[in-house]
């Protein structure tokens, strides 16, 4: 069970290509909601390729600094920013910079399973049907199907049932067909914003899984109150504080030997 797992991380060493663009380079960035500044001068490079937990007390700008990355937050209508988030070299706010554009580069997985009310097939499809520049046929849908759903480990599960309506899954099956959505796209990036906190243990287990099983073919960026899912999931921390980065390293270093004392402090459990 994930709660009852061991704090040591994973050990799998991935091969990874030197001088690879960083997945997401953030530069002097800050962020207001109305008059509330939430993000103050963040800057961060994070690695292609692994997967990067983002930790902290509730309100220090953990979410909010990921819904950045794929400016999900301009939804809001109020929030005002300045800095530079890049994604594989590309200014996701520079002139010209499409909304679309980014959001089918940077998926977005959300704390809670939000399968649309749809068949599992067109779940897989929906954001393929959506962007994609001309309509694919039925072989070739078939096939993104197949290959999102075998990437998610739900392929076998469900693969007699595609009609069926994906509401009618468990929330573990759900939250994996959510990140299956976001496969047939080709994103280079996927952004996940609490997504076991909905889970029982089991779930967690086996979504933390799959999330290790991603990388190396994605760069995965998560928030997470759970520490021991942070150690467990995780190849670097980033530790945040009242909107600013405190600290950020291997996450094995940060939980055994932080730099910074408000690191140690919230690790050790003395606020937050």
């Amino acid at each position: 069970m994930a709660d009852d797992m061991s704090l040591q991380g994973r050990t799998t060493i991935l091969s990874l290509p030197k001088n690879r663009t960083p997945a997401i380079e953030v530069q002097d960035l800050n962020l207001w909601y109305g008059k509330f500044q939430a993000l103050h001068e963040v800057d961060l490079v994070i690695k292609s390729g692994i997967v990067t937990a983002l930790i902290g007390p509730s309100g220090c700008g953990k979410s909010t600094l990921l819904r950045s990355c794929n400016r999900i937050n301009e939804r809001l209508g109020y929030v005002t920013t300045t800095g530079t988030i890049k994604v594989l070299g590309h200014d996701v706010y520079g002139e010209g910079a499409s909304q679309i554009q980014v959001r089918r580069n940077v998926g977005m997985v959300f704390q809670r399973p939000n399968p649309l009310p749809l068949s599992i097939r067109d779940n897989v499809l929906f954001g393929h049907r959506l962007h994609a520049e001309r309509k694919a046929n039925r072989s070739d849908e078939d096939a993104m199907v197949e290959q999102a759903l075998r990437e998610v480990l739900l392929w076998d599960r469900v693969k007699d049932r595609l009609q069926h309506k994906a509401t009618g899954l468990s929330l573990e099956e759900q939250q994996k067909l959510c990140i299956a959505r976001l496969l047939p796209t080709k994103p280079s990036v996927l952004l996940m914003d609490e997504p076991c906190s909905a889970l029982d243990p089991e779930a967690t287990s086996a979504v933390e899984d799959l999330i290790w099983d991603l990388r190396g073919h994605y760069s995965i960026l998560i928030v997470t109150h759970n520490m021991a899912q942070a150690r467990r999931a995780s190849d670097e921390c980033v530790f945040m504080l009242m909107g600013r980065v405190v600290e950020h390293t291997a996450t094995e270093r940060m939980f055994v030997s932080p730099q910074k004392q408000e690191t140690s402090d919230y690790i050790e459990g003395r606020f937050g």
